[in-house]
Formats: C-alpha cells, structure tokens, sequence
C-alpha cells in the first residue's frame, strides 16, 4: 500500500463517520451558509457546526477551525468548505468538509497521533477507533 492508499482510506473512514452530520448541516439553507462565509460570520458557522455535532458527537470532539471558502459559479452547484478539528483522545484531525447539493467530501490536512505506530494500518485504525469512541451515546431523533 502507498502513502495514497493509506490517506484515501483514513478520509473514507472519516467520511463515514461524519456522514449523518454533514447530512444534517446540508439541512442548513445554501445562501445563508454562502452569505455567512462571504461575510465570515464565523460564530454563525461554529453555532450551525456545533447544533450539528452535538446530535452525533461527544461534547468538543467535533469543531469548526474558523476557516471557510465557496465555490459559487453559474455553471456548478454551490460548494461550501469548512476548516473543521476532530480530536479525540491521542488522535486529531485537521479536515476540510465540502459540502454540496449532492453530498459531502472532506479532505484530511493533517492526521495526528500522540504515539504513532511504525505500521500505518494500525495508525488507521486508532483513527476508526477514535471515530467510533466519539459518537454520542445520546439518542439520536
């Protein structure tokens, strides 16, 4: 496996994990989340992240990085990016969420692991695990 493999599998599992939230954050009306990005309304955004996170994550495990771009154009469906943090316990995530009319992406900038293993694979499943350790033990609606 290359490097590529590795970090296409740690966004597919962080993918998964985040798809019931980016699900209901895409709820959120397509030209507020544009206006609140254009005029970087930011504590908009983290109000919008956390009302979202806070359904399916643990308390602070799930938070916006204050950092937001668009792509608006008149020949492509809208596209908000959001600078987001996934940390729990040895493991944090800096990512990149892309949100659109079709779905969500997300695109990992940097993976951290307080004490990385030499074999990537393991290191990608204390990702998975810190994924799963992270999810709301609350009822979901």
């Amino acid at each position: 496996m290359t490097r590529n493999d590795h970090l296409r599998d740690r966004e597919t599992a962080l993918g998964e994990a985040l798809r019931e939230f980016s699900s209901d954050l895409r709820l959120v009306d397509a030209a507020d989340l544009i206006t609140y990005v254009r005029l970087e309304q930011y504590a908009n955004i983290e109000d919008l992240v956390n009302s979202s996170a806070e359904l399916y994550f643990q308390p602070s495990t799930l938070t916006f990085g204050w950092g937001a771009e668009m792509s608006v154009s008149w020949t492509e469906s809208p596209c908000v990016f959001l600078d987001m943090e996934f940390r729990k316990g040895a493991v944090t995530v800096f990512f990149c969420l892309g949100l659109q009319a079709a779905g969500a992406s997300v695109e990992i900038r940097c993976l951290t692991f307080e004490d990385p293993s030499t074999d990537p694979l393991l290191n990608t499943a204390l990702l998975v695990a810190a994924l799963d350790g992270a999810r709301s033990v609350s009822p979901r609606p």
